[in-house]
Formats: C-alpha cells, sequence, structure tokens
C-alpha cells in the first residue's frame, strides 16, 4: 500500500457528503460575471462609454484597492474580469475552506482515524480533497467561460478568464492544506487560513494603489491571479507561475502531514485554565465562545470593508450619468440623478442580504453540528433544557444578521454621506436600506430552524438549498423571464426597494409571522424528538 491509497474512494465521499453544498457554491460563482456582463453590455455599449465607467470608478483608490489596476482595453470582457475580481477572492476562501472542512475537521470529529484504520495511505485525505478542490474549481472556471462566450466575448479571454478564476481556489485550497497541518483545531486552522488570504489581499491592494509599490503585487498570490489580465493581454505564462507554486504549497502540505501524529497538529496546543471561568456558566456564554470568531469575521468582511465599498461605489454610479445617456433616461423616469445612487445601494444592500442569510444559516446550523457531534447530548444531560440550548443558538442566528446589517448600514451610510457631504441626511436613509433587508434573512435562518427541529439530518441541504434558490431567482431570474408568481418563491422579491422606493409594511409583517411560525416549529419539533440524531 503507497501513501495515496484510496485517495479516490476518498474523494467520492467528499462528493457524495457536499453533493447539495457543492453545486450551490459552484452555480452561484458561475452566475456572478454572467449577471455582471449582461446588465453592463445592456448600459455600456461602446468602448468609449466603457471607457469612461472605467475611468471613473478607477479615480476612487478604494475601488482600486478592491478591483485592482485599471484595464488597459476597454472591451467588455476586460471590464467585467476587473469588475468581478471579488470573486476570485470569494474562490479563494472557498478554497482555503472546503480543503480544511474535509482534512482538519475530519480528524477533529475523529472520522479521519477511523478510516486510517482501513486501506488508506497516509496522504490519500489530504490528495483527496485537494483534487476534489480542483475538479469542482476547474467546473466553476469553464462554466465561468461559457458564460462570457454567450456575451460575444472573444474565447481566449474568457478562458483566460475562466482558468484565473479556477485558479484561485486551486492555489488556496493548498494553502488551506498547509495551515490544516498547523493546528490541531479546525477553528484555528480556518483563522491561519483566513489570516494569510487577507494579507495577500492586502499585499496586492497596495501595490495597485500606492505608487511606487507596484512590486506588492507580485509578492501576493492574488495578485498573480489578477495579472492574468483575461482580455486584456491574456498573460497565460501567469498560469505557469501559479501551477508551480501550488505544486510546491500541496508537496509542503504532503510532507507536514507525513510529520505529525493524526489528530496532532505541528503548533503545540495552547493549555486552558483548569477550572472554566463564571463567565462561561451558562448555553448562551458556550454559544458565544462557538459563534464569536464567524461573528468577527462577517462583521470586519461584510459589515465594516463591505459597507464602506457600497457608499464608496454609490457616489460613483450617480457620477457615471453624465457619461450614458441610456442610463440618463432611465434613473430619471426613477427619480432623476439621484435615483441612481439610490438604486446602485439598493441593489448591493440586496446582494449584502443574501450573503448575511448564508451566515444566519450557518449559525443556525450550529445546533446540527453540535448534535452530530455528540456535544449537545453531554450538555443537555445536565439541567439545561432543550429550549434554553437551543435559544443560546438562535440568538446568533437571528441578532447576528441584525448586528452585520446594522453595521453594513452605519458603515456604507456614512461613507457614502461624506462623500456627498451630507451625513445626517443619508445615514438614516443607507441605514433603513440594510435592516430592511432582515425579514428576508430571518426568513431562511428559520426554515433552517424549523427542518432542524423536525428532521436534522435534511437540515444543511434544505437551508443551503433554499439560498441557491434566492440567489438564482434574484440574479437570474428577471433574465430568464420567469413568471412573478415563481420569482415570489424568494422572500427576496417582497422586500422594498429602499433607498428612494415607499416602504411597504404588510409584506414585512408577513415575512416575520412567517419566520416566528418557522422557529415555534423547529423549536416544538426539536422538545419531541430524539436527541442525537447523527
Amino acid at each position: 500500500m503507497n501513501a495515496f491509497t484510496g485517495t479516490g474512494s476518498l474523494a467520492r465521499l467528499i462528493v457524495r457528503r457536499d453533493r447539495v453544498l457543492l453545486p450551490i457554491w459552484m452555480l452561484f460563482l458561475a452566475v456572478l460575471p454572467l449577471s455582471l456582463a449582461s446588465g453592463t453590455a445592456a448600459l455600456y455599449k461602446t468602448d468609449a462609454e466603457r471607457q469612461g465607467y472605467i475611468d471613473d470608478l478607477g479615480a476612487s483608490p478604494l475601488l482600486l484597492l478592491f478591483y485592482g489596476t485599471k484595464p488597459s482595453d476597454p472591451n467588455l470582457g476586460a471590464l467585467i474580469f476587473w469588475r468581478s475580481a471579488t470573486g476570485m477572492v470569494i474562490m479563494a476562501l472557498i478554497g482555503v475552506l472546503f480543503v480544511i472542512r474535509h482534512t482538519r475537521v475530519e480528524e477533529e470529529a475523529g472520522r479521519r482515524e477511523l478510516l486510517g484504520a482501513t486501506v488508506v495511505g497516509r496522504h490519500a485525505a489530504v490528495a483527496a480533497a485537494l483534487a476534489t478542490m480542483t475538479g469542482a474549481s476547474l467546473i466553476v472556471g469553464l462554466l465561468v467561460a461559457l458564460g462570457m462566450m454567450s456575451q460575444d466575448t472573444p474565447a481566449a479571454g474568457a478562458f483566460a478568464m475562466g482558468l484565473a478564476w479556477a485558479a484561485a481556489g486551486i492555489l488556496f485550497g493548498a494553502i488551506g492544506a498547509v495551515t490544516a497541518q498547523l493546528s490541531e483545531g479546525a477553528g484555528a486552522a480556518r483563522g491561519i487560513g483566513i489570516a494569510v488570504l487577507g494579507v495577500a489581499f492586502g499585499l496586492r491592494g497596495a501595490g495597485d494603489v500606492t505608487t511606487g509599490l507596484s512590486w506588492l503585487t507580485w509578492v501576493s498570490p492574488l495578485g498573480w491571479i489578477y495579472n492574468v489580465h483575461a482580455y486584456a493581454g491574456d498573460h497565460w505564462w501567469v498560469f505557469g507561475v501559479i501551477a508551480v507554486a501550488t505544486a510546491a504549497v500541496a508537496l509542503l502540505a504532503l510532507r507536514l502531514s507525513a510529520r505529525r501524529d493524526v489528530g496532532a497538529g505541528l503548533l503545540p496546543p495552547r493549555l486552558g485554565p483548569a477550572s472554566a471561568a463564571p463567565s462561561l456558566s451558562s448555553p448562551l456564554a458556550l454559544a458565544w465562545r462557538l459563534h464569536r470568531g464567524s461573528l468577527y469575521g462577517w462583521l470586519v468582511g461584510l459589515g465594516v470593508v463591505g459597507g464602506l465599498l457600497f457608499g464608496g461605489v454609490a457616489k460613483t454610479s450617480a457620477d457615471l450619468l453624465a457619461d450614458n445617456e441610456e442610463l440618463t433616461q432611465i434613473m430619471q423616469r426613477i427619480g432623476g440623478r439621484s435615483g441612481a445612487a439610490d438604486v446602485f445601494l439598493a441593489g448591493t444592500l440586496g446582494l449584502g442580504a443574501i450573503a448575511v442569510a448564508a451566515y444566519g444559516i450557518s449559525a443556525a446550523l450550529r445546533m446540527r453540528t453540535e448534535e452530530a457531534a455528540l456535544r449537545s447530548e453531554a450538555l443537555l444531560a445536565t439541567g439545561v433544557s432543550r429550549l434554553r440550548w437551543a435559544a443560546s443558538h438562535l440568538v446568533f442566528a437571528f441578532l447576528g444578521p441584525t448586528v452585520v446589517m446594522l453595521v453594513t448600514g452605519l458603515a456604507a451610510g456614512l461613507f457614502y454621506g461624506a462623500t456627498t457631504g451630507d451625513v445626517g441626511r443619508e445615514v438614516p436613509r443607507v441605514l433603513a436600506g440594510a435592516l430592511v433587508q432582515l425579514p428576508a434573512i430571518w426568513v431562511l435562518a428559520a426554515l433552517t430552524v424549523a427542518v432542524f427541529g423536525l428532521t436534522p439530518r435534511r437540515a444543511p441541504a434544505i437551508g443551503w438549498a433554499a439560498l441557491s434558490v434566492c440567489v438564482v431567482l434574484g440574479q437570474i431570474g428577471a433574465a430568464l423571464q420567469l413568471s412573478q408568481t415563481l420569482l415570489d418563491v424568494s422572500p427576496f422579491t417582497h422586500i422594498p426597494r429602499v433607498p428612494g422606493g415607499p416602504v411597504a409594511v404588510v409584506p414585512l409583517l408577513v415575512l416575520t409571522v412567517i419566520t416566528v411560525a418557522l422557529v415555534a416549529a423547529g423549536l416544538a419539533g426539536f422538545r419531541r424528538r430524539s436527541v442525537p440524531v447523527t
């Protein structure tokens, strides 16, 4: 038996376990550039219009931080590759988390040791996770390329763009495999991996924004991917650099894996106190310890950074009216020049709300994770009631998204208000646009809670499937000319377009009532069923 024996079987097991979640994120990422391309092509039909758009966006250092250096060619493909750069960051993040999920998380749960007792080689687990991530990333890249080709863009640029997206997932998947070897806890491994991604993003951003430090872009793995410059040069040779780096990092992960015991990490764990602090004497305190890392991440990632980006681009979107007569006419019909920023803010806050719904679903599914790992059973064997234990997690499933959207609205409102010189007017308007999204977010979290209480094994599949339906209906439903009845399935369809539009209270109340009913059904089912259901 060699070190890679069983890799194929483990890869098939990974695909089977993620047969719902894997297609969801693949479809979501593949749709993003296509949706952006179709909308942009309709509004900016000539190179001159697109060049003006690029120049206006590129005048903001904040946008250069996110999008990178401006494309040298104003064709549609180059513009979309530049504008969708954050999608490659999402691919990189998924690469890190996916590989850690199927390596370190498996060891932490004890399943890796159980499988290791069978005919499975030492490197099979890492190799299977990397192979699956590579295959999924290549499929996403192919879908991105085909989507861009459907917009009449050159095939060479389309495949360069698709391969760049795939490279982000593959390279950072290998980085995730290395971080999985360092700590014996999955949480610490994720933290290290995300920190590496953050440093890579920071170096790339500093190189693109700061004059004289452009060399920093080539220090960052993200910088290599951005410098493919699809449709504006198609630097194919960059993929050679990425391939060599990916192979080296993957080999390092395998070497590190061979140097440690199963379940252990290369970095020694920090021992905690002999007895717990009084602040950990309640289920809510324990839930805080379990949820605080993801809450902090969402607050910084979307609440602060995303809010500043939304607010910064909103002013630019209004300025673009002067260079696009068709867009000017559209905005005049819905409220004049001031309507441009309102429409942009309402749309981006809606997209942010869908992302925050993912956080709400994930927080609700923490109950399923604790139950499947047999940790909830030990806690419920004490004097803690089922409802009290569940309520400690529901606080983060519902109040967590509320706090994130609150911070997002405040950050966007403050930044946009500062650019327009009217902070007092814009902050409450933008904040209302963020908070009005909450009932739709709560419905998806409540659906997850209901399924967890009634049939817990199906909770992850149904929760993520519901989110994917909302993404598809919201992003391409109108383009596919789906019926309004079908579009109304998504709770986000019923959210008022705020700021700028009237606030309809009835839909918000109906969504809130549905939320309460679903949570009540889930808690009632949880009280009556067996625990644990593994």
